[in-house]
């Protein structure tokens, strides 16, 4: 009784913040209220409640930045051979994951970065980050979402998609990136993206890019070079604190997702639809380092979407709330953050200091608030 009455207080506080105001002015976005984050299930038959991080919502004086050196990638924390590639800027390709038909995708193994997020109707889509290492091809490419409206600013990007609704385009058109927005829509085309037909694959599903080509591109656009991409922390050394877990189940609406933790390599392996998740181009299962559940609100707009009826979703990664970071084969609770649009997520603890990745890729899994994760 004493649990139930705390989370109906925790909802009445979210629906109060939640409709205080009916909108918020561009560049003055409210912080996202932080709600108790979901059960864990540890023990499938006993779920246990985690209560929520005592972390302030407001955002630091001063938030200290990790510096690396030349060499090593900031969206990574590992050396690169060439140190030249750091001096590029980095791409945001937007990629299809459903139908089933669409995997193995090409070139996602080879992201330094993937946010994978809710498109609409329960089916997920991937927005890939690359600067390190090259890929070609890349897809299939497909059309971007609110969301991108955000990565973008965080990375200093050049976002490549393709095709959006007309409300999402609109906004791109009004961004403060659209000068890094590479798009058929905006007249790119061949070279830069292409056909791969397939038997029994919609022409939908067969466009393809390419990272050289779109660096090629920003060059020749004035728009290439290295950018300042410092925010993320990394450190080998294992945090003390978290609970041993071999296998993170995120249960998205049409297909769940699992990781499951390989102490061999010290890596997080994927699986979709109860298989394994491969990539076309290397031949490998997609793997991380880490893999980050990140909880937001996810609010549905007027934008429609499809011929379905469909409405886009905008995910709120602005403000602050909870996050459970996957590394080692060790779960870390925490609170992600965003105060400003230029900054990338923060990841802090109960004590407000930042919980360090470890350096490798990083698959970033942006879910609801009320999701239930399952983990083992």
């Amino acid at each position: 009784m004493e649990r139930r009455m705390l989370r109906m207080l925790w909802i009445g506080i979210w629906l109060m913040t939640a409709c205080g105001s009916p909108s918020t002015p561009e560049g003055a976005r409210a912080p996202t209220p932080t709600m108790p984050p979901p059960l864990v299930v540890v023990d499938e038959k006993r779920p246990t409640p985690t209560p929520p991080l005592a972390v302030s919502p407001t955002a630091p004086a001063t938030v200290p930045v990790a510096e690396f050196p030349p060499d090593v990638n900031p969206l990574t924390g590992l050396r690169v051979p060439d140190p030249a590639v750091l001096n590029r800027r980095p791409l945001a390709i937007k990629i299809s994951n459903y139908p089933p038909v669409v995997r193995p995708q090409s070139g996602v193994d080879l992201a330094d970065l993937v946010f994978e997020h809710y498109a609409e109707g329960g089916v997920t889509r991937f927005t890939a980050i690359y600067l390190s290492q090259d890929a070609e091809p890349v897809g299939s490419v497909r059309s971007a979402r609110l969301i991108d409206l955000e990565i973008p600013a965080m990375f200093k990007a050049i976002l490549a998609y393709s095709g959006a609704s007309v409300g999402v385009n609109a906004r791109i058109r009004a961004s403060d990136f659209i000068e890094r927005a590479l798009s058929p829509d905006f007249g790119v085309g061949a070279p830069i993206f292409w056909r791969i037909p397939r038997e029994g694959v919609a022409m939908e599903h067969t466009l393809f890019t390419s990272t050289r080509r779109l660096w090629e591109e920003a060059t020749r656009r004035g728009i290439n070079g290295p950018q300042d991409l410092r925010g993320m922390v990394f450190s080998e050394q294992i945090p003390p604190d978290g609970q041993p877990v071999s296998t993170l189940i995120i249960p998205y609406r049409m297909e769940p997702v699992s990781w499951r933790y390989d102490p061999g390599s010290g890596r997080w392996f994927r699986w979709t639809a109860g298989q394994p998740h491969m990539d076309a181009l290397t031949g490998r299962q997609l793997s991380a380092a880490n893999v980050v559940v990140v909880y937001a609100h996810h609010q549905t707009t007027d934008i429609l979407e499809d011929r379905l009826g469909n409405y886009s979703i905008e995910i709120q990664i602005w403000g602050s709330g909870p996050v459970r970071i996957f590394r080692d084969g060790r779960m870390l609770e925490g609170q992600w953050q965003r105060f400003r649009r230029e900054d990338m997520l923060r990841f802090v603890d109960a004590q407000g200091q930042p919980i360090p990745l470890k350096p490798g890729n990083t698959w970033f899994q942006m879910v609801p608030l009320d999701m239930g994760i399952r983990t083992q």
